[in-house]
């Protein structure tokens, strides 16, 4: 489990503006599955046996009600990440992404995140990596000004995020390469004319 990032100035808080209106695309919570609970809770419960084991005097309850409900938090906590994508951001966790500023995408796969997440990751990257979620989206990153070379975090459907993301990166670009309206020549000051004043030539 990993989550992590170099200097990357595209990891901001993401404090979201209440007036926004951005429309999201793309939302979903890294919650653990439920296959990752059952050993958790267990453990919590041997270790309160074994607190009231060595403990006689403390009363049998005691110990349960406290460390099982720590172990419930805690996987609640290791799931609270969220990765989310609007109309021109991407989120994950607390950092985002302006689309403008994204280049290759690809998807890793279980099978291969043993590289990408070993030799051949690269220190600079950002990368949250959650173990109970299979695949990962990797993102080229093409500001100049971010030391960061690219992002990786576990996403479970990285297909349609993969998909939703190119189609509005083209969409963004389409905008931002769209010509602005040429501007209206200012029309004379109120009381003023074209025409010559007394005394002056008209011009050539």
């Amino acid at each position: 489990m990993t989550d992590s990032a170099g200097t990357a100035l595209s990891e901001v808080a993401a404090t979201r503006d209440p007036h926004d209106t951005t429309k999201t695309l793309f939302q979903e919570r890294l919650n653990v599955s439920w296959w990752g609970w059952p050993l958790p809770l267990l453990g919590a419960a041997l270790l309160a046996m074994q607190v009231h084991m060595g403990h006689p005097g403390v009363r049998a309850w005691l110990p349960y009600a406290i460390l099982v409900p720590l172990a419930v938090l805690g996987m609640v906590w290791l799931g609270r990440v969220r990765v989310g994508l609007d109309e021109r951001t991407l989120r994950v966790g607390r950092a985002h992404l302006p689309l403008r500023f994204i280049g290759e995408v690809e998807i890793v796969t279980k099978e291969q995140k043993r590289k990408a997440l070993g030799p051949e990751l690269d220190p600079a990257a950002f990368v949250m990596h959650r173990g109970w979620v299979g695949p990962m989206l990797w993102i080229e990153l093409t500001d100049p000004d971010d030391p960061t070379p690219y992002w990786m975090f576990s996403v479970r459907n990285p297909e349609r995020l993969r998909t939703l993301l190119l189609a509005q990166q083209a969409k963004v670009g389409a905008e931002e390469d769209t010509p602005h309206a040429a501007a209206v020549p200012a029309s004379p000051r109120s009381g003023e004319s074209d025409e010559p004043r007394s005394g002056e030539s008209p011009s050539a």
